[in-house]
C-alpha cells in the first residue's frame, strides 16, 4: 500500500507550486498528487491534473466515484464542454471519455464517493453568490442527504476576518484565487490545506480570495498513521 499524506489525524499543507508535475500512465496527462492511500493507480487520491491541448482518454468507469473542479481551460466529456468553474460529482457506475481541445487544469478526487449518489454537474458561473457573513459569499457545489461531506466555493472580499471556524468532520481547502492566512501559515493560489476532524482555526484574507471547501467525509477515507 502506498500512502501520501495518508494520516487523516494530521494537518497537511501543500504549496503545489513547489511540487513537480508527474506523468500519468498514458504519459500525456500530468498530475500532482496531494493525497493517496492504496495502490498507485487504484487508491483513494486527490490531485491537481493538467491536460495538454489535444489530450484524451478512452471511455472508462470510476469505481467509488469521482469529483472534478475545472480550474482553468475547458474540460470535455460526452456531456459537453465544461469551462473553468465547472463542477462534477460522478457517482459509482458513471463512465466517460474525457478530453481537452485546448488544455485544462483540474482538481480531481477519485475513489472517495462510494454508495448511492446522484450524478451532479454545474457551471458555477451560472449560479449567484449567496452572502453568508461579513465579506464572505458562497456557492454550494454538492450536498446530498445521507452523505457526510458538503462542497462549496467561497469568495472573500479584501480585509475579511470571519469568525473562528470549527470542523467536526474535518475540512479540505484549495485556494483558487488570491490568498488567506491562519494561525499556522499563509496559503496562496493552488495551495491545499487539510485539517483533521475536530480542528479549528481563525482565517483572514488581506487581498481577498476564492476557495474550494470540502467539509466532512474524511472519516470515511482510509487512514494510514504517519511514522515519526
Amino acid at each position: 500500500m502506498i500512502a501520501v499524506n495518508g494520516d487523516m489525524a494530521r494537518r497537511v499543507h501543500i504549496n503545489t507550486d513547489a511540487e513537480p508535475w508527474l506523468p500519468s500512465p498514458g504519459g500525456e496527462v500530468l498530475r500532482k498528487r496531494l493525497h493517496l492511500v492504496g495502490s498507485a493507480e487504484g487508491g483513494e487520491v486527490t490531485s491537481l491534473v493538467r491536460y495538454p491541448a489535444g489530450a484524451e482518454f478512452p471511455l472508462h468507469p470510476h469505481p467509488d466515484g469521482e469529483e472534478i473542479l475545472v480550474l482553468a481551460g475547458v474540460f470535455t466529456d460526452q456531456e459537453g464542454d465544461w469551462p473553468a468553474g465547472s463542477y462534477m460529482l460522478n457517482p459509482v457506475g458513471f463512465e466517460h471519455a474525457p478530453s481537452s481541445k485546448d488544455g485544462c487544469l483540474l482538481f480531481v478526487k477519485l475513489r472517495q464517493y462510494a454508495g448511492s449518489r446522484h450524478h451532479f454537474s454545474v457551471v458555477t458561473k451560472e449560479l449567484d453568490w449567496q452572502p453568508t457573513e461579513a465579506g464572505v459569499q458562497r456557492k454550494v457545489l454538492y450536498q446530498e442527504q445521507g452523505h457526510a461531506e458538503s462542497m462549496r466555493l467561497e469568495r472573500w472580499s479584501p480585509e475579511t476576518l470571519p469568525a473562528l471556524r470549527r470542523y467536526p468532520g474535518g475540512v479540505e481547502i484549495l485556494v483558487i484565487e488570491g490568498s488567506f492566512n491562519d494561525e499556522q501559515g499563509h496559503y496562496q493560489c493552488h495551495d491545499w490545506l487539510r485539517l483533521p476532524a475536530g480542528a479549528q482555526h481563525r482565517m483572514a484574507s488581506k487581498t481577498g480570495c476564492k476557495l474550494y471547501i470540502k467539509e466532512g467525509g474524511l472519516a470515511a477515507l482510509r487512514s494510514v498513521p504517519a511514522q515519526d
